[in-house]
């Protein structure tokens, strides 16, 4: 698998790099005691209470643009403490990324009281999911009632020519993708509201759609 490793202190004081160093080199151990091929490895200074970290979102956007697999830190805490670790632990579980930390030796385990608060997270924002396609789908049979035909939202037709084109309201990608989610959710609520594409697709157009 494809690695990122992760190693963080909290204080910028020169002490602290010694620590950085020994994560590094305890995490690169560990990758090669599982055959991972490291990508890269992210070092920085903050606290762990901070989510506006550059290398947060640097490692984020290797699990988002899929060019990673797994992630390796010296433990938990590394990767966060408080609300921050719990909403990390929930983004990075829903991109599928698995996590390795050195004092585990392993695959990450987490603690009971921290899995049941990410269960409970789990559950309201699939009930929040459910809501909000909900309101799409009535909002869509609004639309139809009062005379919108899907049909005629064809966007980029010069772009396809030859090859009739999936119709489908690329407004809405737009609305539900700076709603967080990811091109195969929206995908799935398409497809519920009756307009059967696959996130290929859907991402294509989305592409189009910014670069008109």
């Amino acid at each position: 698998m494809r690695a990122i490793i992760y190693c963080r202190v909290s204080t910028d004081k020169k002490t602290q790099e010694t620590s950085l160093q020994r994560q590094k080199e305890e995490l690169m151990e560990l990758a090669r005691s599982y055959d991972f091929t490291v990508i890269d490895c992210i070092e920085e200074q903050e606290s762990g209470y901070e989510i506006d970290r550059d290398g947060i979102f640097q490692m984020l956007d290797y699990f988002s643009d899929h060019k990673a697999d797994c992630l390796l830190i010296q433990d938990e805490t590394r990767l966060g403490r408080g609300n921050t670790k719990i909403a990390l632990f929930h983004q990075l579980r829903k991109l599928n990324v698995s996590i390795y930390t050195g004092l585990q030796n392993g695959e990450l385990e987490l603690s009971e009281p921290d899995s049941m608060v990410l269960q409970i997270v789990s559950i309201v924002e699939e009930y929040q999911r459910q809501i909000h396609n909900t309101k799409i789908k009535r909002g869509m049979r609004k639309a139809v009632e009062n005379g919108y035909d899907p049909s005629k939202n064809l966007t980029n037709r010069h772009k396809a020519p030859g090859k009739e084109r999936k119709a489908f309201p690329i407004e809405e990608v737009v609305r539900l993708k700076q709603n967080d989610m990811t091109f195969r959710e929206i995908a799935n609520t398409l497809n519920g509201l009756g307009y059967p594409v696959s996130k290929a697709t859907v991402h294509r157009r989305y592409q189009e759609y910014l670069e008109t």
